[in-house]
């Protein structure tokens, strides 16, 4: 395969590819012969330094402080290309994002912080996009769930729980989300129409689910969880999946909407505490956050406490 030279080229077609784990620089023993898992080296005046997982140098107590995440850019580049590093750089620079780079004879490599690692894959996403042609923007298409779209919305959602919500903190292992949404599927309450994806250019990016809830014998719809791919959040997909929901619920005559959210976030779609509605929360202390959007049939004079899917009791 022949190696670009073209910037634009260059620019326009690769592919950023985020691998697996995380990557540390650290210096190696003088005079100790190689070992271990060691993705890079450089050889200095000073010493060795190597570039390895960082899971291989806590095992061979190796000292370090920066830590990666390694992304690819899938572009065959030529060593002689001029101009790739710079456009890069430049674009994370601004993203004010550090950067290190490692070219190897067939792609050039990123070693960015490990927490702005989603951040950095959306700089040079939209870096290829703003080289390439200029074609239309793929369309945002939501529609109904379907059974074989599960394992992606699963994934999905992970990664987009990844973070806790409430504390802001890495969570551990599996979402909570993840097993709550997977139960949902298989629920009495599950509504197969408001189960929605996001999908762009064949890739699902976003889902949401309401599931059948009551207060006393009054149906309502009980949203959440909703997920984007991280890359994508704060583009206008949440806002989309939340319209067809309220637009879909309409539809159907559904008399409202209750979730667990942020208050400043959810009022924009005419979400008020449910309290103000005479709907108690499943759980007290929820009471600031829980909230109710009536919609068009909303019957008034509604009195009681909100009871979600069955799986919610988990």
């Amino acid at each position: 395969m022949t190696a670009e030279k073209d910037l634009h080229a260059l620019l326009a077609t690769m592919h950023p590819e985020l691998r697996e784990g995380e990557y540390v620089y650290a210096l190696w023993p003088h005079g100790k012969p190689l070992a271990g898992a060691i993705s890079a080296a450089v050889r200095e005046a000073e010493g060795l330094t190597v570039v390895l997982p960082r899971k291989e140098a806590d095992s061979l107590g190796l000292s370090y402080d920066f830590v990666a995440a390694w992304i690819t850019l899938q572009v065959h580049s030529s060593l002689e290309a001029i101009g790739l590093t710079a456009a890069v750089s430049a674009a994370l620079t601004e993203a004010k994002i550090s950067c290190n780079v490692l070219a190897g004879f067939h792609h050039d490599h990123l070693l960015v912080p490990v927490a702005d690692a989603e951040r950095a894959l959306e700089v040079l996403h939209e870096l290829v996009s703003a080289n390439g042609e200029h074609k239309p923007a793929p369309e945002l298409v939501l529609r109904s769930e379907e059974p074989a779209d599960r394992p992606a919305i699963l994934a999905l959602t992970a990664a987009a729980f990844a973070i806790s919500p409430a504390s802001g903190e890495h969570v551990d292992g599996e979402p909570e989300e993840v097993k709550l949404l997977a139960r949902l599927f298989e629920c009495q309450e599950y509504l197969p129409a408001f189960s929605i994806v996001a999908e762009l250019d064949g890739e699902i990016v976003g889902h949401v689910i309401s599931t059948r809830g009551w207060v006393g014998e009054l149906e309502l719809l009980g949203l959440g969880p909703i997920g984007v791919v991280p890359r994508l959040q704060r583009h206008g997909i949440g806002t989309a999946l939340m319209n067809e929901t309220v637009a879909r619920a309409n539809t159907a005559g559904e008399r409202g909407i209750a979730l667990l959210g942020s208050p400043e976030y959810y009022s924009r779609f005419g979400f008020v505490p449910s309290t103000s509605l005479g709907v108690a929360p499943p759980e007290a202390g929820w009471a600031a956050h829980f909230q109710l959007l009536p919609l068009a049939v909303w019957p008034g004079g509604v009195s009681g406490t909100f009871r979600y899917a069955d799986p919610f009791a988990g």
